[in-house]
């Protein structure tokens, strides 16, 4: 029988656990891969950045039971092997072939990744469907991205127009990260949540827009805020309030109508 292949005792880490340099000093491989920059990554630097995405699953999806699974069933480690590979083609400025690799991975994985976008190492996409990373996007070390997730732009930017991600940043489903900003290290972006400004570290934002209900803290994704929810509930008991003082308005104003209709029939 397939076994897992050998982890450190650490295997059952939590997200964000992984110690990473800061954004700003991403390692060679994320460096080398950024496309602002004119530095071309060899085959070695996205090899190993391979095996550590390949790795990295393992510790976090208890579902991972053998490498042969894995290889064969995981679209996420698919898409970026294919991106590595793209990515490096992509830096010798080589036509058509990168963004041919980049529709292939898009067509049997459903994850779109321009091959211009620096990926960093021990990358996990979870399930993966619908994710897109646009072209000046950088994501850092070790960061966690799960499916109909969207790097893009507003539209109406040239040069760096996609966001840039922090180390150890869990972006939950159906999240938006939208134009040149920055996503600091550590950070946890609540599903569906649509994010349009920089981020500080050690942050957990959620909502439309993105707000920070927890600044310096992160918080597990089963245990969020509504805050949508609390606001309209804040609401609503206002209006209850509103209605009651209304109606009390109304009954003092019909006693004193009856008041004085009553005198002016006494005359």
């Amino acid at each position: 029988m397939l076994q897992p292949i050998a982890i450190r005792s650490s295997q059952k880490r939590k997200v964000g656990d992984r110690q990473a340099p800061p954004t700003s000093r991403l390692t060679d491989y994320c460096a080398s891969s950024n496309p602002i920059t004119t530095a071309k990554p060899s085959p070695i630097d996205w090899w190993q950045a391979i095996q550590s995405d390949f790795q990295i699953i393992f510790e976090r999806d208890p579902a991972a039971r053998n490498w042969l699974e894995v290889l064969l069933c995981y679209p996420g480690l698919q898409a970026l092997a294919l991106h590595r590979v793209a990515n490096w083609l992509w830096q010798l400025h080589l036509p058509l072939i990168p963004r041919l690799l980049s529709h292939l991975g898009r067509f049997f994985t459903g994850i779109e990744i321009h091959p211009g976008a620096a990926i960093g190492k021990g990358v996990f996409i979870d399930h993966g469907m619908g994710v897109l990373i646009g072209e000046t996007a950088i994501v850092g070390n070790y960061c966690l991205i799960y499916q109909d997730v969207t790097l893009g732009g507003t539209g109406k930017e040239t040069g760096k127009r996609h966001p840039t991600l922090g180390n150890n940043v869990v972006i939950g489903a159906g999240a938006r990260v939208l134009g040149n900003i920055h996503i600091g290290d550590r950070v946890r972006i609540g599903a569906g949540s649509i994010v349009l400004q920089n981020v500080p570290e050690n942050c957990t934002i959620v909502g439309i827009p993105g707000r920070i209900i927890s600044p310096k803290q992160q918080i597990e994704s089963n245990k969020l805020p509504d805050v949508e929810g609390k606001l309209i509930g804040q609401l609503l008991t206002r209006i209850e309030q509103l209605e009651k003082r209304v109606k009390s308005l109304q009954h003092s104003h019909s006693k004193a109508l009856v008041s004085q209709v009553s005198k002016m029939k006494s005359f």
